[in-house]
């Protein structure tokens, strides 16, 4: 049967499908191997990226993983084999927790310690109150069900110095490490020096295909690259995954200022209008969320009415509000976002919230 779904021209989600087309994307990865390329060996393209990671991190070594989620799931688990203890914190929205199906208990037999408040960032004094021996915990930078926070540096290394005072491991969910060093401004390798080990994703701001790297001490990495085969995810052939990555990795970092510039002035258009709101304000990130005063259904109807008629994506996916008749969508500005103007998309809420409230009007 036909494809009838509506066509994406133009789009402010980050993953949208126009971003790149496979024709492109493989022409820009063969751009980067020859004929005599090894696709496997000390000299393919995952034993490269493993080197040119662990290098950017200031790690000894690092580890490919076809997924962000079986990695950091192995360096909980060992970091818990390690100190004999079962629990690590985080934050109630952090990744593992959310998105994962708590399979760090239904594989791992690990235990949660939901740290700090639901709408807020984990702090010093949330740490200091757990009260229990951890293996390990958890900083998701930035947090992005948060709209991308990020804790002072100040702030984090307090927490992170709280914390291995225990002789607990300090693990850092970087899936958004690009995003989160536009803020920090310091090079990477001394953000990632706080941790013990260091998860960084490569498709999300990497804008690969899929896959993840876990960065440590070279026996920290053994025992996870043990763990990653029983996992079944000691795949052959991964080598498209670790091109793909390769891809951006020498560029995404000089482009990352003027995706975080172009979030702000994003933002500050729509808190000046007032008609939604963004937050953080200002953001702290390319990441940030616009909240507004309507409900999730009828916003993700007019977001398709819109998409059907302009070819125009907003969002991924539209959040419901502990509050009635509201909700936020997540903007992520790459690419995509860079083509949108600050004024057009004041003037696309306007839009969506004006079908929406029509619709209600009609409802009733």
């Amino acid at each position: 049967m036909p494809d009838t779904s509506p066509q994406v021209r133009r789009s402010l989600f980050l993953h949208a499908p126009i971003r790149r087309g496979p024709r492109l994307m493989l022409e820009q990865m063969l751009a980067l191997v020859d004929d005599d390329t090894p696709a496997d060996g000390p000299e393919g393209p995952v034993a490269v990226l493993e080197r040119r990671m662990a290098e950017l991190l200031g790690k000894e070594s690092a580890l490919f993983f076809p997924s962000g989620t079986m990695a950091q799931q192995t360096a909980l688990r060992v970091h818990a084999d390690r100190l004999g203890r079962r629990t690590f914190a985080a934050h109630p929205q952090s990744h593992l927790d959310v998105w994962e199906e708590q399979g760090y208990n239904a594989v791992h037999g690990l235990r949660l310690r939901r740290t700090g408040d639901l709408h807020e960032l984990m702090t010093a004094a949330d740490l200091a109150a757990i009260g229990e021996p951890l293996a390990a915990a958890v900083w998701e930078l930035p947090q992005r069900d948060l709209g991308g926070l990020l804790p002072t540096w100040d702030e984090l290394c307090e927490q992170v110095a709280l914390v291995r005072a225990t002789g607990a491991a300090a693990h850092l969910d970087g899936a958004r490490l690009w995003e989160a060093q536009t803020y920090y401004r310091r090079p990477f390798d001394e953000i990632a020096a706080l941790f013990d080990t260091v998860y960084v994703s490569l498709y999300k701001s990497l804008q690969g295909v899929r896959g993840a790297v876990l960065a440590s001490d070279a026996a920290t990495v053994e025992v996870a690259r043990v763990w990653r085969q029983r996992l079944g995810g000691g795949i052959r052939d991964a080598w498209p995954l670790a091109l793909a990555a390769l891809v951006h990795l020498d560029t995404l970092a000089d482009r990352m200022p003027a995706y975080r510039e172009h979030a702000i002035a994003i933002a500050a258009a729509i808190n000046a209008d007032g008609t939604a709101r963004a937050c953080p304000d200002p953001p702290q990130t390319p990441l940030f969320h616009i909240h507004l005063p309507a409900g999730r259904r009828a916003v993700e109807r007019a977001g398709q009415e819109i998409l059907a008629e302009h070819g125009i994506q907003l969002w991924g996916r539209v959040r419901s509000a502990s509050e009635p008749g509201r909700c936020a969508f997540e903007v992520s500005v790459g690419e995509n976002a860079m083509e949108f103007a600050p004024g057009e998309v004041v003037a696309l809420i306007h839009d969506v919230l004006t079908r929406a409230r029509s619709e209600r009007a009609v409802t009733r």
